[in-house]
């Protein structure tokens, strides 16, 4: 990767990790999903209202590192208003995207996260908002740990 693109994509997730979208606890939501990743501390609580097989709305609040809020608030972006089974299918390619099984050319922006692969210990980072979110839609209500 060329060195403008790299600080271009370093910019992007300081500026999701600083000003995360969909932050805060919404009104109304039909699910609930706790998570925590000992290693790192970061700890979240994503907020979902799903319905007729859609992600109608999705939200999180919690405190962690640039790479687990900026993931948490792309992940938001991208699933809002998807169907959960689209949401489901982001979040297999997203987990291959991060362990380095599948390229980034074929996932979007969220190939801005890509370069965690290099990182195993900030990938456990990166997933926990997904991981969530995998919980969530297979009506999994065991809270999420990456331990």
């Amino acid at each position: 990767m060329n060195p403008e693109l790299r600080a271009l994509y370093q910019e992007m997730i300081l500026d999701h990790g600083r000003r995360p979208r969909h932050f805060g606890v919404p009104e109304h939501y039909t699910h609930k999903m706790e998570a925590f990743n000992p290693l790192c501390g970061d700890r979240l609580t994503l907020y979902a209202t799903l319905e007729d097989g859609n992600v109608k709305a999705v939200q999180f609040e919690g405190q962690g590192c640039a790479i687990s809020m900026a993931s948490a608030s792309m992940m938001c972006e991208e699933v809002e208003g998807k169907a959960c089974a689209d949401a489901r299918t982001l979040y297999e390619h997203f987990q291959q995207l991060v362990t380095g099984q599948r390229g980034a050319e074929d996932i979007g922006r969220l190939e801005i996260l890509a370069g965690v692969r290099h990182f195993p210990s900030r990938v456990k980072c990166a997933t926990l908002a997904w991981h969530s979110l995998d919980h969530m839609l297979r009506g999994d209500s065991t809270p999420v740990s990456t331990e």
